[in-house]
């Protein structure tokens, strides 16, 4: 065993040398008063009061259509950083970990426990810095329960997110993919 205070030539990274303030002040300002926000008002369980939890989610800078719907046991970490279109949903236990833009198209859905993540640490370097990698959601698309979008991910138009599924690049449009690492499987049908 090394003594506390030596550093170990055989370990990478570095975190006693990490950024421990990587956001500015008015970020976290804004971060704490929407954890209060979406800890209290937001989460008042009734199931159609989503142009409530909109106007809250406005309120912080979400850019959200007339017609989306973000469930009241979803958490969105960057309200500022959401857009979503018309008809578009986030279901119950959805987490938008969005330290990166997000931005959900029309007539989508994003099923319950789905975590989409658009922030990283740059693990190359020792100090491991934050990267904030933007995730775009196409339209039509219906990611299934228990699935996770990572950072940088792009989904294409009209394709389905098999449940537990691993997104983890790009993800072309008109197919159901599935897996992990997330693979297409089978053309998603065009027509009804």
């Amino acid at each position: 065993m090394t003594d506390q205070n030596e550093p170990n030539p055989a370990i990478f990274q570095t975190l006693d040398k990490c950024d421990p303030s990587p956001y500015t002040r008015s970020e976290y300002k804004r971060r704490f008063l929407w954890s209060v926000v979406q800890a209290t008002l937001f989460r008042v369980p009734l199931m159609r009061a989503f142009r409530w939890r909109n106007y809250l989610l406005r309120l912080f800078g979400a850019q959200l259509a007339k017609n989306c719907n973000v469930h009241f046991r979803a958490k969105v970490v960057h309200p500022w950083l959401l857009e979503m279109g018309e008809w578009s949903n986030i279901g119950p236990n959805a987490i938008v970990y969005n330290m990166g833009q997000v931005t959900i198209g029309s007539h989508s859905v994003v099923s319950q426990d789905v975590y989409i993540c658009a922030g990283t640490h740059d693990y190359t370097k020792p100090t491991l810095p934050l990267q904030r990698l933007p995730i775009r959601i196409g339209n039509g698309v219906w990611i299934a329960a228990g699935a996770f979008i990572g950072p940088g991910s792009v989904v294409g138009d009209n394709s389905v997110i098999g449940a537990r599924a691993v997104v983890v690049g790009e993800v072309p449009p008109g197919v159901v993919s599935a897996g992990n690492p997330a693979r297409p499987i089978a053309p998603r049908p065009t027509s009804s």
